[in-house]
């Protein structure tokens, strides 16, 4: 079951802007790169996007992983 997230709350934790996470060089494993974007969103007072990314980004294959982690962090 998917939780509904409030549209509100996630546009204004959006404003804050995309967190810096370091994806580069670290460990590939798709559960890795879950924890290291949910950990830099929630780090940045963002912990609704961060489950508003843990739902959008276990939806596809690890390419859509990836897609997505850009769109939530700024990677670096």
């Amino acid at each position: 079951m998917t939780e509904t997230l409030d549209p509100k709350v996630l546009e204004e934790e959006r404003k804050k802007g995309l967190p810096k996470c370091k994806l580069v060089g670290e460990d590939g494993n798709a559960f890795n790169i879950l924890g290291l974007v949910s950990k830099a969103l929630k780090k940045n007072g963002q912990p609704n996007l961060a489950k508003e990314f843990m739902q959008e980004a276990t939806s596809g294959d690890y390419d859509h992983l990836l897609e997505t982690a850009m769109e939530y962090v700024d990677v670096y």
